[in-house]
């Protein structure tokens, strides 16, 4: 294993979902580089298996490369980190999975652990002390602003846990040029969320508003920046696609209405104001000064995130945008929320590098102490751990680490296999699940 002091460090990222993964890479740019995150080695890349493994597609759109990508089970990357050994992980996973892998690594008994990391996508809105105690353990847990490391130390606090991993930091990729006003330019975009709202209603609601929207202003152009192709998943579950809901929509699409694609930042760069629920696209454009709004036609609500923007200054309906309306955010909620384009993003992360660094220089690092332990939650820890085939102790279940995957022909079927296998699942979701709910409400 290379010294922690001769050399830049080894790093690797696990990532579950197309989000994740650009998160998880971005961040381990950040907190692995010196003064020029340039210079920082490409982390290898880890796809932990499961329902929203992104496809080829999806990690080009997100704009995030790396030399390698893997897609490996918990039993696989334990083996990989066993085998291959690396200075700092991060682990941009769903709680359940960072404490799963937690126990997972504690269980190899490595003579040198790496550093872990692990934290959040974007907005935290929903299964704040759940999530929260699950990532518990991990020696850096980044909080993406002032406002979440207050409430992460208040989590752990209040539990008697240790809050010293709390560190703060920012969005890894937030960015872009500043926003300019063009004349003769006047775009719209919708950023839409796979998973709020949930229904069909009111999904359908939010497509005709944007469609009267198109109308009312025929010389505008109207946007709608999709996440995922029918098919592919995200972080969250999409059982009803804008794509489809389109297709159904009452009069149609008008003329200057466009569903699109790509990466955000990109779309940003022509975007005059962006709407949404909840999206942590909001995040992206307020850091550049692209005018943003945050709807409250379907109530401020938790279930839809946009209560997190409380005091924003953005709340407002299409009701007040199709007469003009263009909300103007209150900075010292910007301030808080670690959006502010006010030139200090630039050392958003150097108390995350400095803590790393810190850590890489000791000569041994403390056993790792999660939480949750079979003594403090013996009914709820063993579940997690027996969703990603780990025992009760953190070792692989007999059979799910083999000492290698298969190679040529036998790799190719395995890989035509679970895609199948995983396409069959999405189309359940997408277009069986929601027949049958249907069906129970009659």
């Amino acid at each position: 294993m290379p010294s922690r002091t001769s050399q830049a460090p080894r790093v690797a990222v696990l990532a579950d979902s197309d989000t994740r993964w650009k998160w998880g890479a971005l961040t381990a740019r950040r907190i692995a580089a010196g003064d020029d995150p340039a210079d920082a080695a490409e982390p290898a890349g880890f796809l932990l298996r499961g329902r929203a493994t992104p496809t080829a597609r999806q990690l080009a759109e997100v704009g995030v490369a790396a030399d390698t990508v893997r897609e490996v089970t918990a039993a696989e990357f334990l083996r990989a980190l066993h085998d291959e050994g690396y200075d700092v992980v991060v682990l941009a996973l769903v709680g359940g999975a960072v404490q799963a892998l937690l126990h997972g690594i504690a269980a190899l008994r490595l003579s040198r652990r790496p550093v872990l990391v692990t934290g959040y996508v974007g907005v935290v809105y929903e299964k704040l002390a759940d999530g929260l105690l699950l990532r518990h353990g991990a020696d850096v847990v980044l909080a993406n602003s002032r406002h979440d490391a207050d409430r992460f130390r208040a989590v752990y606090e209040g539990v008697g846990a240790d809050a010293s991993s709390v560190t703060e930091a920012a969005l890894p990729f937030l960015g872009g040029a500043p926003y300019q006003r063009r004349e003769g330019r006047d775009t719209v975009v919708f950023a839409v969320q796979p998973s709020v709202p949930e229904s069909r209603s009111d999904r359908l609601y939010l497509l005709g508003r944007l469609a009267g929207h198109a109308r009312l202003h025929p010389s505008r152009e109207v946007l709608v920046k999709l996440r995922s192709r029918p098919g592919e998943h995200t972080t969250h579950l999409e059982e009803l696609p804008y794509q489809r809901l389109a297709e159904r929509l009452p009069g149609g699409l008008p003329p200057n209405l466009s569903l699109v694609y790509g990466h955000m930042g990109e779309v940003l760069d022509r975007t005059d104001l962006l709407v949404t629920v909840s999206s942590t696209a909001a995040l992206e454009a307020l850091h550049r000064r692209v005018p943003t709004a945050v709807l409250t036609d379907l109530g401020v609500r938790e279930a839809l995130g946009n209560h997190h923007f409380l005091g924003s200054g953005l709340l407002t309906s299409w009701d007040r945008l199709d007469r003009g309306h263009r909300p103007v955010p209150d900075e010292e909620w910007l301030a808080r929320q670690g959006v502010a384009a006010d030139g200090r993003y630039g050392a958003a992360f150097d108390e995350a590098r400095e803590r790393v660094a810190a850590l890489l220089r000791r000569p041994e690092l403390p056993p790792l102490t999660p939480y949750y332990t079979p003594a403090t939650a013996p009914g709820y820890l063993p579940g997690i751990l027996a969703r990603h085939r780990l025992a009760a102790d953190g070792s692989p279940l007999p059979g799910t680490a083999p000492a290698a995957g298969p190679t040529g022909l036998r790799r190719v079927v395995r890989d035509v296999v679970r895609g199948a296998a995983r396409g069959a699942y999405r189309h359940g979701v997408q277009r069986v699940a929601p027949v049958i709910r249907r069906m129970g409400e009659l």
